[in-house]
């Protein structure tokens, strides 16, 4: 299954912000297995969003948007994308109830129209609470099974949601399981140049770096270089399995003597 990031906000745009959600999501999809081909950033306009939803679902199964669903007058997204995808606005009594015991232990009683607005949610979706904020977010499917994840801009929303409830409902759509181990090659001050950066790294490693599955890959560090090794496999146990050989491979590759250790990422 390919999913495809999306990030709501003028803010990030702008530069005011950085977009660590998107980092976050990207490391918790190859994780359960889900392969993550594009990352999109939007600021908060009606029109701009639904032409970045027609391009990611041209080219992906599902999307995860965080950002927009906020008690403001710019925090849209939910709204155009009840309209994008044909659903109905109906109240949530529970999100309703969560919301208004939360203002209550802030010290407030009234629940203004501009916060329970963060209560409307897409008529027959998986509604996803919220228990460390105010809005909830929802998974869409279509008839076509193309699926739309919404979850809140702050990380502190976010994370936990994805942890709770996110991770659990893609996780079943997954077919395969991801394993990366880190080889971590000696830096510059602790061996010669001409063995240990990055691309005489690379030269040693050879034909190991067009490898399929495994995947390895070389990243320049200030600390020394590394080398990911990424094993798809229908079990962690499986794709554990391979990149443990692969890693050893590499070892070898490179000399046993240049490396740190190895592991898991």
């Amino acid at each position: 299954m390919v999913i495809e990031i999306i990030s709501v906000g003028t803010e990030i745009l702008m530069g005011n912000i950085v977009n660590t959600n998107a980092q976050y999501i990207a490391s918790r999809l190859a994780h359960l297995g889900l392969d993550s081909y594009y990352q999109t950033v939007v600021g908060d306009n009606p029109d701009r969003i639904r032409g970045v939803l027609d391009v990611a679902f041209s080219r992906s199964d599902g999307v995860i948007l965080t950002g927009g669903l906020g008690p403001t007058k710019d925090d849209l997204t939910k709204e155009m994308l009840m309209e994008y995808f044909g659903k109905e606005p109906v109240m949530d009594e529970k999100a309703l109830a969560m919301l208004q015991e939360r203002i209550n232990r802030n010290g407030f009683r009234e629940l203004t129209d501009s916060l329970k607005k963060q209560a409307i949610v897409p008529k027959d979706s998986l509604i996803l609470y919220n228990h460390h904020g105010t809005a909830p977010g929802c998974v869409m499917e279509r008839t076509d099974g193309k699926v739309c994840v919404l979850l809140p801009g702050p990380p502190k929303e976010m994370q936990p949601m994805f942890e709770e409830a996110v991770e659990l409902y893609l996780g079943a759509k997954s077919d395969k399981v991801l394993v990366s181990l880190n080889v971590k090659v000696l830096s510059k001050q602790e061996a010669p140049l001409s063995i240990v950066g990055e691309s005489p790294v690379a030269d040693r490693l050879g034909e190991l770096l067009d490898s399929q599955n495994p995947t390895v890959a070389t990243y320049a560090k200030e600390d020394g270089c590394l080398v990911r090794v990424t094993a798809a496999g229908k079990s962690r146990e499986e794709a554990l399995a391979l990149a443990e050989e692969m890693a050893k491979k590499c070892k070898e590759a490179i000399g046993a003597e240049y490396v740190r250790y190895i592991k898991e990422d």
